[in-house]
């Protein structure tokens, strides 16, 4: 008075490859997200992105200074 075996089949999933809309999720509303990300985490976008701008103005003038400086 055991259990019986059963028999199960596979199932296998497949895409249309007239109906894939994977990826349309994603691409949904994306200002929205970034703009939400942004405002939540703003004090570490600032912390990150100060001391990148900070180093790429002042690479950018003390070139323009050796520039001018080899000028004459």
């Amino acid at each position: 008075m055991g259990k019986q075996p059963v028999r199960m089949r596979a199932v296998i999933y497949a895409l249309s490859p007239f109906q894939q809309k994977i990826m349309s999720g994603l691409w949904k509303d994306v200002t929205g997200k970034i703009s939400h990300k942004i405002s939540e985490n703003w004090i570490s976008a600032t912390l990150l992105l100060t001391p990148l701008v900070g180093t790429y103005t002042y690479v950018q003038n003390y070139q323009e200074k050796e520039k001018l400086a080899h000028r004459y």
